[in-house]
């Protein structure tokens, strides 16, 4: 670890302790109470609190920021941040703002970058990211149907949306929207693109918070929204038309490893609840540390938290070293492994914490909810999968089965007598020359 890192480490490890963990029961408290159209005031209480400490936009990436940190540089940090649920908004850097603010930052124009990006990076307002669609199968994006039109100097974006993150946030004031610009393009690839869209912006409705596993508001702010004839200047397209997808790649790769590091950190405080629990309860008599299912659970736990974070810095180390295209099999194993691991976990605790743990008296069932969501977001698992299979079959297409060590082969005659020969067992009178 490298002595900036590490002295960030330390700052950030007495934040949480000082100001974070502290204020987690008044946060849920807040969020329940005030639900998911209000601001949160313990939030806003310390933000600046955050910002004062220099802990503030942490994940901003050395390769488009001066200051900025790399992703394993940034990996440690976001581990610490994702201990708790709260802490992320905090530091500025949470979901969809920070994958916002790297795609305006990485794609925008100088104009669009000092109208919304300055004002992100500054925490002033929050934004949105409006990809997911009710009436289609949005797993496979080429499916989205929101329209975006030219005409003359502005583009017309009409559809739906759901599951549009901060959306209902009363500071929310730009939301990024992925719709079809050219639906008859051969490249069925380059039909969409992706344009900014205030969300004061005239036809712009939030029709509705959904909840999350019935949540409202935490872990996520989720909503529906409705674009009916919405007009924008054609200097909010981002990149030019028919690049949505090429932003897309570019912008979920980020955001995916960011929230497989905060899910290993959100699992490490999990299995230390785990381990308290277990040897404050007794039931029959015993602790429940001593009881094999509850070791067995722990150790699991703690192999499962290992692995998750071993490949997430080798996923880390190759998008700093040989680039995010190259690393697309890493990112998609850490993004089907690092939610099942946590959802696992998490589990195993609501399991030992009783019908305690079925409510937020100990955060377990929105960390729950979290783990669940995010086999869903940013790519659901079957999508992974099938990506990450499709990499290792042509890996290894074209090669024989010499040149790989066997393996799928039908064995010739000859070979087939041979090994008859040297086995142990002499072939018996009658059964062939």
């Amino acid at each position: 670890m490298d002595g900036r890192v590490a002295e960030l480490k330390d700052r950030l490890l007495v934040f949480m302790a000082e100001h974070i963990y502290p204020n987690e029961r008044r946060f849920f408290l807040e969020a329940e109470r005030l639900g998911p159209w209000a601001t949160y005031p313990v939030i806003n209480e310390l933000k600046p609190l955050a910002r004062a400490a220099g802990l503030w936009n942490l994940f901003l990436p050395a390769e488009h920021w001066d200051d900025g940190l790399t992703n394993v540089q940034y990996a440690q940090l976001c581990e610490i941040m994702g201990r708790s649920l709260m802490a992320p908004e905090v530091f500025n850097c949470s979901a969809p703002d920070t994958g916002n603010m790297e795609t305006i930052l990485r794609y925008g124009t100088d104009a669009q970058r000092s109208e919304w990006l300055e004002k992100l990076l500054r925490g002033e307002i929050r934004s949105a990211f409006a990809m997911t669609e009710p009436q289609v199968a949005s797993s496979d994006a080429t499916n989205i149907d929101t329209s975006i039109i030219r005409d003359g100097d502005h583009y017309v974006v009409s559809g739906r949306k759901w599951y549009t993150t901060n959306a209902t946030h009363p500071d929310c004031r730009i939301m990024i929207v992925m719709g079809k610009s050219d639906p008859d393009n051969a490249d069925p690839y380059r039909r969409q693109s992706m344009i900014l869209v205030p969300r004061e912006t005239p036809g712009v409705e939030v029709i509705r918070a959904l909840p999350v596993m019935g949540a409202y508001g935490v872990p996520d702010r989720a909503a529906e929204v409705l674009l009916t004839d919405v007009r924008v200047p054609a200097s909010n397209m981002l990149l030019g038309e028919g690049r949505g997808f090429e932003i897309a790649q570019g912008r979920l790769g980020p955001g995916r490893i960011h929230h497989c590091m905060r899910l290993i950190g959100l699992s490490e405080r999990i299995l230390e609840r785990m381990c308290r629990r277990a040897e404050l309860r007794m039931p029959f008599g015993r602790p429940l540390s001593e009881q094999t299912v509850t070791l067995e659970r722990i150790a699991e736990s703690r192999v499962m938290i290992e692995q998750a974070r071993l490949l997430t810095m080798k996923a880390a180390h190759m998008m700093d070293t040989v680039g995010n295209k190259a690393a697309r099999a890493e990112i998609a194993m850490i993004k089907i492994a690092a939610p099942q691991m946590a959802q696992k976990i998490i589990d195993w605790a609501i399991q030992m914490f009783g019908g305690g743990g079925t409510n937020n008296d100990h955060f377990l069932a929105t960390a729950f909810g979290t783990a669940r969501l995010l086999r869903l977001a940013d790519g659901p698992d079957e999508v992974h999968r099938n990506q990450l299979a499709k990499f290792e079959l042509k890996r290894h297409r074209g090669t024989s089965s010499t040149e790989t060590g066997g393996g799928g082969d039908v064995l010739t005659v000859d070979e087939a007598r041979n090994m008859s020969a040297d086995g142990p067992w002499p072939r018996p009178p009658g059964f062939g020359g």
